[in-house]
């Protein structure tokens, strides 16, 4: 069932609530495509090597952007989940959640170890790792969308709902800056531990998006009384 529009209050309230709503929702979806697309940075440079040391260079790239392709096969899961999770618990709720798990799976990749230390598990963690960051992204990207939206001036929906979306080449950009410094290690470097320095530094950006998102989040929507006809609030059925 579709939840109601918050009861309009002051225009200034109001203004600052859809501010506040579009600024965490691109924040949070910057950091979490961030995260995203660091995994395909390391993808084309390293983790053929890392994590399918048998295979020949060719071979093991690929494996890896194979890898780097279930994230978005999980992606659709993500926005069943969550949508439902966020219809039901609250957006704030789902999205803090989707922040997290994304942070955690991507920290994890930076601290797996590779193939010659634990063989064929190494890859096994990586799928899993990279599913749960699929899921994270897919319930982020929807959930962002319908929050900023849900706040936003009635005429000026379209241009809210889009700050979510710019979460993505913002992320991109970023993450390609952040590969192309490591990159300037030498060789054994890099593939050492250089690789892994833009997923333990995701950590960081988690903490400070998830401040973001908790401290600057629209205020809950006030409600309509009752109606006298149908005896039903405008109270959506959790806040979001």
């Amino acid at each position: 069932m579709p939840q109601a529009a918050p009861v309009p209050g002051d225009a200034a309230s109001r203004a600052r609530d859809a501010r506040r709503a579009g600024v965490t929702a691109f924040v949070g979806t910057t950091i979490e495509w961030f995260d995203f697309y660091i995994y395909g940075s390391a993808s084309a440079l390293v983790l053929g090597k890392i994590f399918f040391t048998g295979a020949s260079p060719a071979v093991g790239t690929l494996a890896a952007f194979a890898t780097f392709w279930v994230g978005f096969l999980a992606r659709p899961l993500g926005g069943l989940i969550f949508g439902h999770f966020g219809d039901r618990y609250g957006r704030k709720k789902a999205l803090v959640t989707t922040l997290t798990m994304m942070g955690a799976a991507t920290f994890c990749v930076g601290l797996l170890p590779g193939y010659d230390q634990i063989g064929a598990a190494a890859p096994v963690l990586l799928i899993l790792l990279r599913m749960i960051q699929g899921v994270a992204m897919g319930g982020e990207w929807g959930g962002a969308v319908l929050i900023a939206t849900e706040y936003a001036p009635p005429k000026r929906k379209l241009l809210y709902g889009a700050f979510a979306q710019q979460g993505s080449p913002v992320g991109n950009l970023l993450a390609t800056i952040a590969f192309l410094g490591i990159a300037q290690l030498p060789d054994a470097a890099f593939e050492s531990w250089g690789w892994r320095v833009p997923f333990l530094f995701s950590a960081v950006l988690v903490a400070v998006g998830l401040f973001i998102r908790l401290a600057g989040s629209p205020r809950r929507p006030r409600c309509r009384p009752p109606s006298p006809v149908t005896s039903r609030s405008s109270c959506p059925s959790r806040p979001c």
